[in-house]
């Protein structure tokens, strides 16, 4: 009988280093392609991907207007949400393998917890792609509008209140 040690699952969630921009943008590429690029066109894959390597975007993170956050196994990033305008989530993308283990979640309390004591805000709102709208209900988001359709990209726009 095989003996394996399985080692317990420490995840920290903390603010991306800029060396990290390159591992986050190539995580959410991964994922975006495992589990919502199905849903969209070849236009909304291209936009996305267009958005993932955009300088500018890049740039507004480096200049602090662009917030990126990682969730840590080990040191190694398995997941990151990223937030815009002080409350706008712009991407959250959780590693394959750790799906269903409560990270979104963690990524989401932790960005909460930093638009209400940062930016002295009480919502956060997002644009959920389709693969991802079970989940925002489930922790909280309600729908603010009927589901978009923008670049190739469907959407629907949601807010929660941050507590």
């Amino acid at each position: 009988m095989e003996c394996r040690i399985i080692k317990p699952m420490r995840i920290m969630v903390r603010p991306a280093y800029r060396e990290e921009w390159d591992d986050a943008m190539a995580l959410a590429w991964r994922v975006f392609m495992q589990f919502e690029a199905g849903d969209y066109t070849p236009e909304g894959v291209e936009s996305f991907q267009d958005f993932i390597t955009d300088s500018v975007l890049y740039r507004m993170f480096i200049m602090g207007e662009y917030q990126l956050f990682g969730a840590y196994d080990n040191g190694r990033m398995v997941g990151m949400i990223s937030l815009r305008n002080e409350t706008h989530i712009s991407l959250l993308f959780v590693d394959a393998a750790y799906h269903r283990k409560g990270i979104g979640r963690k990524l989401i309390q932790y960005v909460s917890d930093y638009v209400r004591t940062e930016e002295g805000r009480d919502f956060i709102t997002v644009n959920a792609a389709p693969y991802a709208v079970g989940f925002y209900h489930r922790i909280g988001f309600v729908d603010t509008d009927e589901r978009q359709f923008n670049d190739g990209i469907w959407y629907t726009p949601m807010e929660m209140i941050v507590k």
